[in-house]
């Protein structure tokens, strides 16, 4: 597999013009002296057969190839065909692998068919190894592809005798296996229609298509046949290609009568695949909805109280006791639940739907669910009566339910129902029966519906109304955060985090929030044993911030809440905590306060960035490292601006002088921050993503210090102490030091903190040569022909211990 892998990555084993074949002799010695092995193993043989047929894509190959008469031994009826090693599946697949990469010229085409290699082809679609099969399927696809189109001259008809030659052995075989009465034939020809009609959008299938409709049609009727299953990707392949979209002729009156005739789970598929279309006749399109909505509208009649709402739909495309069979039985009901919302949370993704879904009555469907899987609703009938046993906490039903309502609360018109909606959720919230993933699924529906109370409370002045829900929300949230599983104590605090994101703006969200007791459980969960709580804590008290520590006004009076003390707890969670989780947070947090401007005057954020960076730069964990690189690159940018440097697309220009100083400024700045020590340090990294990022930052620093025209060497290292160690330095970096063996102290005559020795070596040191060589991918080495004749050297007479190495 190397050795082959090798061989594809070379450009020239693929040039037709190149006599590969005649200047290399050892090619075709090698295949006959496989072929002349009494038992060649089945790992050489597969290798042979993929081999042969990428030297046979170029016709003057494949001609030198059949002089030599080993094509035919490969791959002809007197090849591997007959011998016992056929039984071996990756003999099999270099069979079809071999014939597939030869397939890009007519002699090829003519010698498999001429030497009954169709028959072959057919018969390993029904390989027992499903990747051989896949491969036969595609294998014809490509045949027939390239017989039309490589040898047809005129437009052809549905006659048998204007396809070429392959072409109507193709077919015909085809054609057999549709009006045969094996089952499993009948499918491996319509895996293959629906395969060409997916990759090939040419006039001519239209013309193939014509010759088999009827039979196709008939399989929707008879009820001996069980191929209804794999007719809706066939019909959806058709559709999206233009050659049948376009036609008003028999095509859609097929759609249609397989959206009547297929049963509600094999119709969902085609169903939902037409909605997405916008090229389809509206009466297709509208049946097509009313498939879909069909197990929401009898859940609807069958949850109903008598003189309130009932079903929203007119009519149905199939028999309705066909759903209702459905829904009452407990081995269906579930999964033709899943199945309809799924297709309901596809059609609601999409950013313009061609189709008008009833935004409304799909909300209080999904609501019914929810009800009925939580043993809230007790309907009358006794279809309601029977579904709702069957879905009492059923999870699956309720998570796929809780997904759709999510992706629907970004829809307009549900606003009448909201209140209820929020009764079913903080159900759901409040019910020690919700299972902690679908308490998560409840928490992330629930803030995307309370972003979209929050628009409506705004728009229509329902203040009264939002308090109370919000009220009852973080009275839940409580609870939860004092959860004895700490997957839902996790999920709380997720979920307010998200809640803080979207809403810390609004009033009342702030006051509903801090009049709780959420802040300080969230608070005291920074010390919670499971480390990824504690990380969730670190988000979520790093968000709360915002209110409480940053806000403009902040509604916080007395000492409740103590910024030192919790920056404090930060930072020792970030020096001390045992896991990466809670650290790697709280580097994320520091980065999203000083991105934000909240961490005080230019000097206290000096200090701290200063504090931080120290703690980081020991960090065993990669990702805290690059965490810190982060930090910096925000503390430069924002310095920079502050301090109005011209290069800083938010500062004013300024004069040459003021330029200077505020350069001179800045530069003592990073120095005092010891910024320049942690950047170098990281250069020499052991992860390359660290060294590639702080490469990056030193590279815009030296656009901010240095023009264009002043670059490089402009100030020469020279013999002074600076110069000497900027040299050292230079040298320490391009020999790639690990970054435990990289001195951060002047003892190599490099000072770090001296903004003359920094000025110095960001001009000196060949930055981009060093980010060429961070950036450069181990595949130069990893794939060149050397390191491939390396890997086939080292197995020589040591196969054992080195196989796995050369693999």
């Amino acid at each position: 597999d190397s050795l082959l892998s090798g061989l594809l990555g070379n450009a020239w084993l693929l040039d037709p013009t190149v006599n590969l074949v005649r200047d290399n002799p050892c090619l075709t010695e090698f295949i006959a002296s496989v072929l002349a092995l009494p038992e060649p193993s089945a790992s050489i043989l597969s290798f042979t057969l993929r081999l042969a047929g990428i030297l046979a894509a170029s016709e003057n190959r494949f001609q030198h190839l059949q002089q030599e008469k080993l094509l035919v031994r490969l791959f002809g009826r007197d090849g591997p065909l007959n011998s016992a090693v056929w039984e071996d599946a990756s003999v099999r697949s270099g069979w079809v692998e071999g014939v597939h990469s030869m397939m890009h010229h007519q002699p090829a085409l003519h010698f498999l068919c001429d030497g009954g290699g169709i028959d072959v082809i057919f018969t390993l679609q029904g390989d027992p190894s499903l990747f051989v099969a896949s491969a036969a399927s595609q294998l014809l696809v490509h045949m027939l592809t390239l017989s039309v189109e490589s040898e047809t001259t005129k437009p052809l008809s549905t006659k048998d005798c204007d396809w070429p030659a392959c072409a109507q052995m193709i077919i015909k075989r085809i054609e057999d296996s549709l009006q045969s009465s094996s089952a499993s034939h009948i499918e491996q020809s319509l895996k293959l229609l629906t395969s060409l009609f997916g990759s090939c959008r040419a006039t001519w299938t239209e013309v193939l298509w014509l010759g088999i409709a009827k039979q196709i049609e008939s399989f929707l009727t008879e009820e001996t046949v069980q191929a209804q299953h794999m007719l809706a990707n066939l019909l959806l392949n058709m559709a999206w290609s233009p050659v049948f979209c376009d036609t008003e002729g028999s095509f859609w009156a097929l759609v249609t009568s397989a959206l009547e005739h297929l049963t509600p789970v094999q119709a969902g598929p085609l169903a939902v695949g037409i909605l997405r279309l916008y090229k389809c006749p509206q009466d297709v399109r509208i049946q097509a909805l009313t498939v879909l909505l069909q197990p929401m509208d009898c859940i609807l009649r069958a949850a109903s109280q008598p003189l309130e709402y009932a079903g929203l739909l007119d009519e149905s495309v199939s028999d309705p006791i066909t759903v209702e069979s459905l829904l009452s039985s407990k081995s269906s009901c579930a999964s033709l639940l899943c199945q309809t919302l799924a297709h309901l949370e596809e059609l609601l993704s999409l950013i313009r739907l061609p189709v008008d879904l009833p935004y409304t009555s799909l909300l209080r469907f999904l609501m019914t669910i929810l009800q009925f899987c939580n043993g809230f609703l007790s309907p009358a009938s006794p279809l309601g009566s029977m579904i709702s046993r069957i879905l009492i906490n059923c999870f699956r039903v309720q998570r796929s339910a809780l997904d759709v309502l999510a992706a629907l609360s970004e829809r307009k018109g549900c606003d009448t129902l909201i209140g209820s909606l929020f009764d079913v959720l903080l159900a759901y919230l409040e019910s020690p029966n919700t299972s902690p993933t679908v308490l998560k699924k409840t928490f992330q529906a629930t803030s995307k519906w309370l972003v979209r109370l929050q628009e409506l409370s705004c728009s229509n002045s329902q203040w009264q109304q939002t308090e109370k829900i919000l009220q009852d929300v973080f009275l839940v949230l409580q609870k939860r955060l004092c959860s004895p599983c700490w997957e839902v104590r996790d999920s709380s605090l997720e979920f307010l985090t998200v809640l803080i994101k979207c809403l810390r703006d609004q009033d009342e969200f702030r006051q509903s929030l801090l009049s709780s007791e959420v802040p300080r459980l969230t608070e005291n969960l920074l010390e919670d044993p499971e480390s990824y709580v504690r990380a969730s804590a670190v988000t979520a008290v790093g968000h709360l911030a915002f209110i409480t520590y940053f806000a403009p006004e902040s509604p916080v009076i007395g000492n409740q809440y103590n910024k030192e003390n919790t920056v404090a707890k930060l930072q020792e969670i970030l020096s001390t905590d045992p896991e990466g989780f809670p650290r790697r947070a709280v580097i994320s947090i520091f980065t999203k306060w000083l991105r934000q401007g909240c961490t005080g005057q230019l000097e206290d954020t000096e200090q701290f960035v200063s504090r931080v960076i120290q703690t980081v730069e020991h960090d065993l964990d990669w990702e805290v490292r690059l965490g810190g690189l982060e930090l910096v690159e925000a503390f430069c940018s924002q310095t920079i601006c502050q301090l109005g440097l011209p290069k800083c697309p938010y500062a004013p220009v300024s004069s040459a002088v003021t330029s200077s100083i505020h350069q001179n400024e800045s530069l003592q700045i990073f120095c005092r921050a010891k910024l320049f020590s942690f950047l170098f340090q990281s250069l020499c990294d052991c992860d390359k993503p660290v060294g590639q990022r702080a490469c990056d930052i030193l590279l815009g620093l030296r656009g901010h210090f240095y023009p264009i025209s002043t670059l490089k060497d402009s100030q020469g290292t020279g013999d002074s102490p600076a110069g000497r160690g900027v040299a050292w330095l230079q040298r320490t970096l391009r020999q790639g030091s690990l970054a435990q063996n990289f001195p951060t102290d002047a003892g190599n005559g490099v000072d770090f903190q001296d903004p003359e020795s920094m000025m110095l070596a960001l001009g000196t040191i060949d930055l981009e040569e060093l980010h060429d060589e961070l950036n450069k991918s181990s595949d130069h080495v990893e794939k060149s022909p050397q390191s491939l004749l390396q890997d086939i050297l080292a197995t020589v007479g040591t196969i054992e211990e080195n196989e796995a190495d050369c693999y």
